[in-house]
């Protein structure tokens, strides 16, 4: 089979390339041993292999390692090396450092429309007669130019585009100083490169030392708005409502007559525990919907510029940001969206700390706790533990950089695209595919679990029970329960709301509910004091993350750091709730 590998600097255009040229025939995943995604299409009978966007072949990043040794050891027939029009001093040092590889190259010049806005003419016959290589121009967001690069994908005929000349440059240097000869004779016009380019008017704006933070945050906020109160959470709270009111009432009476545990399992199980993280798939829709907006926009990358210098300071690009911001709404978007950083150890780190931002689902635990114990003092007591989960990932990022990620400190390179108007296409695809993913991986997780918890609470040894304290999870609760003494809440009651916890955070409270049975606000106080109650509220924003968070660690990152991230947070969940119980034991 023909393989062609599409390789090209970040936004470029590779990915509206790879999707014209494959169509729905691709599938994604991950390169093995690495988190790099991997994709991989077919136009008609030739396999088209999607690279890793990078800069260079230098090596720094497994983004450029993936690149390097898949050029290196698989059969590769051509390189398809997509550059920037308007950027191509820049772009084509990549081009000379696959030439290396000895592999036919097409070089696909895209953007030309935006290179003539910037008064920037290109003699492609020239520039093909100088790099040795077929030259094809492109406009792959409006598809002019798509045709002829599928021609020549079909001819399969590209020997003819092989250089064999080698080209011994010194240093990057030299390189560019090339790269800068050939330009010369290959740019017919360059009238206006000298005036002030639109995105460069744009930038006197958006990266203004005293406006680029508060439009930051005002985008910010209308992402949060739109995902969380206009559109991704409403619609979640319809599924959830539809699903409990029809779904579940029609399911349950169409398993009437059924034996007693099944129709169990079926509703109180697979239903209530599968649909109900399922419902968070317009979150998840909505919240890539508008990172993709700003990706394709080419915002993103500006956003990674201005808050690089802080990030910086606890092991991670700027870029890292906007999930650990996402990650305050919902963890598996947050980590999800990790994906979107180049480097390995940013998107590792990144996802080992979101948890640590306090989502949504912690806000009810909060809510009824505080409301209990602190009352007249209840904001300001929520508001300190979500100051508290900032400063713990400040000091858990701070340890890891010194510690587990201490070798792996890689240059933060980062190229400012030309602002264009996101292509409805792109946004749609790219928005699905992450949607597509946490129903079709992080799903099986949670429907292993859903029925895990629901036999732990209707079964013990003796078969099927009714009563929730001659069950497993009773059991288990009682087992546990002394873990928790030493934090001022080592009842079995606790210690079973927690962990069915582990399913979703909101079931704290209702397994809470159904142990206590009576008005929580008058129960809890019986056996939480105001210090264990605020240790409680530490635990639930530090422990273990919910099922739906695990299945999105395990998806993005493996088994091994899975375990990882569920040890160290339980372990400092534990540690933090011990010291303020007992701290504030000794000063009240």
């Amino acid at each position: 089979m023909t393989t062609i590998a599409l390789l090209g600097n970040p936004n470029v255009g590779k990915t509206t390339l790879f999707n014209e040229l494959t169509g729905s025939n691709q599938h994604v995943g991950n390169w093995a041993g690495v988190t790099v995604e991997k994709k991989e299409g077919f136009y008609e009978n030739i396999k088209i292999v999607d690279l890793p966007g990078i800069y260079a072949m230098d090596t720094f990043s497994n983004e450029e390692k993936v690149s390097k040794n898949f050029l290196e050891n698989e059969q590769v027939d051509a390189i398809l090396n997509i550059v920037d029009a308007s950027n191509l001093d820049r772009n084509l040092y990549l081009t000379f450092q696959l030439k290396k590889f000895k592999k036919p190259i097409i070089l696909v010049v895209n953007m030309i429309d935006v290179a003539e806005k910037k008064g920037i003419i290109l003699d492609l016959d020239e520039l093909e007669k100088k790099l040795k290589v077929r030259v094809i121009s492109l406009v792959a967001s409006k598809g002019t130019g798509i045709s002829e690069v599928q021609n020549i994908i079909k001819s399969n005929n590209f020997e003819k585009f092989k250089d064999d000349i080698n080209y011994d440059f010194k240093d990057e240097g030299e390189t560019y100083r090339y790269i800068e000869s050939i330009l010369k004779s290959s740019i017919k016009s360059n009238k206006n490169a000298d005036s002030l380019k639109s995105s460069e008017k744009i930038d006197k704006v958006f990266l203004n030392p005293f406006l680029a933070y508060p439009l930051f945050i005002l985008i910010m906020i209308i992402i949060f708005e739109f995902t969380f109160s206009w559109v991704g959470l409403p619609l979640s709270d319809l599924l959830k409502e539809f699903v409990s009111n029809n779904l579940s009432p029609f399911i349950s009476n169409l398993l009437t007559g059924t034996s007693p545990w099944f129709k169990s399992l079926i509703v109180n199980g697979i239903i209530a525990g599968v649909f109900s993280i399922i419902a968070l798939l317009p979150v998840i829709l909505a919240l890539f919907f508008c990172i993709s907006l700003l990706e394709d926009s080419g915002y993103m990358a500006r956003v990674a510029f201005i808050m690089d210098k802080l990030m910086r300071k606890v092991g991670l690009s700027g870029k890292a940001f906007i999930p650990m911001v996402v990650g305050f709404g919902c963890s598996v978007p947050a980590i999800m969206s990790a994906r979107t950083l180049e480097s390995e150890k940013d998107r590792k780190l990144t996802a080992l700390l979101v948890p640590l931002m306090s989502c949504n689902a912690r806000l009810p635990v909060y809510a009824i706790f505080a409301s209990v114990f602190f009352k007249g003092h209840a904001s300001l007591v929520v508001a300190s533990l979500y100051f508290l989960g900032v400063i713990m990932a400040f000091l858990i990022g701070l340890l890891f950089k010194n510690t587990i990620f201490k070798k792996d400190e890689e240059p933060f390179i980062i190229e400012l695209p030309e602002y264009k108007l996101p292509e409805p296409k792109n946004v749609i695809k790219n928005t699905w595919d992450k949607g597509k993913g946490f129903l079709k991986k992080a799903g099986t997780v949670i429907f292993a679990v859903s029925v895990l918890i629901w036999f732990l609470q209707n079964f013990n040894f003796n078969g099927i029970t009714s009563n929730i304290n001659d069950s497993f999870l009773f059991s288990i609760g009682s087992f546990i329960a002394p873990v928790f003494k030493p934090l001022g809440f080592g009842t079995w009651q606790a210690s079973v709301s927690l962990l069915t916890g582990i399913l979703a955070k909101e079931t704290v409270l209702s397994t809470m509910e159904v142990i206590y049975l009576g008005d929580l606000s008058t129960v809890l106080p019986n056996y939480f004091t105001q210090i264990s109650a605020y240790a409680f509220m530490a635990f639930v924003l530090l422990y273990t993350p919910c099922v739906s968070v695990i299945g999105a660690m395990k998806k993005e990152y493996g088994n091994k750091m899975t375990l990882f991230s569920i040890t160290y947070q339980l372990t400092l969940a534990w540690i933090v709730a011990f010291i303020i119980y007992n701290l504030g034991s000794l000063i009240l």
